[in-house]
């Protein structure tokens, strides 16, 4: 499906734009700011409005442009929901700034955590549901990165709380970078591997029955004399 394709390739060129931006972001932004313990949003914040934040709306439409191509895959109302609350959490976090570092929480940094930690939870969920719809390795892989997401996650979560942010923005960063795989694998596929209605997204080396099989046997079976008749 050629609609399929521009939307894989699409996705895939905002993902791109979307990590080159995130890198400049990091290049530009004060020396003092340290990476392993300050996260991604204090060094947006220090720019505000700037490349790390235009970085999270492009990533968060390069998702928009996958769901109708991931919708003719036949994929469930519960994944598409949750793609759509990785999206808009995405957004909120970019237009909803956190908190400068050192400075106590106001409403507009919870507003911002809570968008994250919701974009966070909901892409790897979305990845797990989708996966058997990919097919082939693709399967796998996105299997293996929701899984990975979970965990830092749950190593994040513990570093914001228990832990006392030890190298939260180590963690983050690498949460990040196994959900921008994960949403590059599908994306890929789509490109490579056109959806097909109620069957997914098939592999080449994925082989079906031919449909007739059945019928066919059916036929035998019915023009075979019964023994001993």
């Amino acid at each position: 499906m050629p609609g399929t394709r521009s939307s894989g390739l699409l996705a895939l060129g905002g993902i791109a734009l979307a990590a080159v931006l995130a890198v400049l972001g990091h290049l530009e932004v004060n020396d003092n700011l340290d990476p392993w313990s300050l996260t991604v949003s204090d060094f947006a914040v220090s720019d505000r409005g700037g490349v790390i934040d235009t970085a999270m709306a492009v990533l968060a439409a390069a998702t928009v442009v996958l769901l109708p191509a991931l919708r003719r895959a036949g994929t469930g109302r519960f994944a598409g929901a949750l793609l759509v609350a990785w999206s808009g959490g995405l957004l909120a976090a970019a237009l909803v700034p956190t908190n400068e570092p050192g400075l106590p929480m106001d409403t507009a940094a919870y507003v911002h955590r809570y968008a994250s930690v919701v974009a966070f939870l909901a892409l790897p969920v979305a990845g797990w549901l989708l996966a058997p719809r990919l097919g082939g390795r693709a399967a796998g892989w996105v299997r293996g990165l929701a899984l990975t997401s979970l965990v830092l996650a749950a190593a994040m979560i513990w570093s914001a709380y228990p832990g006392d942010r030890e190298l939260i923005g180590l963690v983050e960063r690498l949460l990040i970078l196994a959900e921008v795989a994960l949403l590059a694998v599908v994306a890929g596929t789509l490109l490579r591997h056109p959806a097909r209605r109620d069957h997914g997204v098939v592999a080449p080396n994925e082989r079906r029955a031919p449909a007739s099989t059945g019928c066919h046997n059916s036929m035998i079976g019915e023009v075979t004399p019964a023994r001993g008749a």
